[in-house]
């Protein structure tokens, strides 16, 4: 009988569901089929990545600037938004420099970035304190892409591509300049009067 009885839990027992393995039993990821192998791979990724980022944001910051209130935010994002169009064409230039056609993989990272934004909006009153929230959200993606050209222009730099390189830092130029202008607003003025409002 207890035989029985053993036999029948093997038989309900269900086995768990298995999914495609990502990593090995070490932990270590496992890269697809079309990975990076070199520098030079990575560094066209990257730059597919950003490409992709620089497009997004450029329906991004329009929102952003319909939703802002402070005229100095209005413009620094405005302004921004005429340099985003120009680093894309940067970029361009960049893959017409190394022989590739310009090409948009997703940027996870930003997608992020931007849905984290869109929430800010949602979660705060029109007025300084929506302000603040747009700044702070700006401010992460200009983070991001400040961390991203730094890299892409070493990668250049690494890979003896001078000229990409050259193009890159104008670009990281550019956004630690919208990082400090965005800055500038809120210090001078947006988070005073957000601190105000409570």
């Amino acid at each position: 009988m207890k035989t029985a009885t053993n036999k029948n839990k093997k038989e309900t027992t269900t086995k768990p569901k298995t999914t495609a393995k990502t990593t090995s039993k070490t932990g270590v990821t496992k890269p697809k089929s079309d990975a990076a192998s070199g520098l030079t791979e990575l560094f066209e990724d990257g730059l597919k990545d950003i490409y992709w980022a620089e497009k997004a944001l450029t329906k991004a910051l329009p929102k952003m600037a319909k939703n802002a209130t402070s005229p100095e935010l209005i413009d620094a994002l405005n302004n921004h938004l005429t340099e985003t169009e120009g680093q894309i064409s940067r970029l361009e230039q960049v893959f017409e420099l190394i022989g590739q056609k310009a090409t948009a993989k997703k940027c996870d990272a930003m997608a992020g970035l931007i849905e984290e934004g869109n929430g800010i909006l949602e979660e705060t009153e029109i007025g300084v304190v929506r302000d603040a929230g747009i700044i702070a959200a700006c401010q992460k993606i200009e983070h991001y892409e400040i961390a991203t050209y730094g890299t892409l222009r070493q990668f250049a730099e690494t890979l003896g591509m001078e000229e990409a390189a050259s193009l890159l830092e104008q670009t990281l130029e550019e956004e630690k300049a919208a990082d400090k202008a965005l800055t500038i607003v809120a210090v001078n003025a947006v988070n005073f009067e957000a601190a105000e409002a409570d």
